[in-house]
């Protein structure tokens, strides 16, 4: 949820509104009512990015198939952890990036 927050902010320096959405089991949001889980995630925002310290897969569910998951999809890293999500691209950083791509594409469409 840090690399998150942080990377709204660093998109808000740039004019980019994002929201940030903790979904800590996909279970209990699933199990909400339909139009809850719209307002949260309305179905006409498609410029989703999704960041797990673990594995992306499943995101694919809440993010759409225009959606970008930053996750790990590899093994064999061991060391400090803000060192294995550097390493691993889990930072604000490589999310600020994923939603101007994603904005980017949009705005091409």
């Amino acid at each position: 949820m840090e690399k998150a927050l942080e990377a709204r902010i660093l998109l808000a320096e740039e004019g980019i509104d994002a929201r940030v959405v903790s979904m800590p089991s996909w279970e209990v949001f699933g199990a909400q009512d339909e139009s809850y889980r719209e307002e949260v995630l309305p179905p006409a925002i498609t410029a989703r990015v999704s960041i797990e310290a673990a594995a992306t897969f499943g995101w694919e569910r809440w993010i759409g198939d225009r959606g970008i998951a930053i996750g790990v999809d590899r093994f064999g890293a061991s060391a400090p952890g803000e060192v294995n999500l550097r390493e691993y691209g889990i930072t604000a950083e490589a999310a600020a990036d994923a939603v101007r791509r994603l904005v980017r594409a949009a705005a091409t469409r």
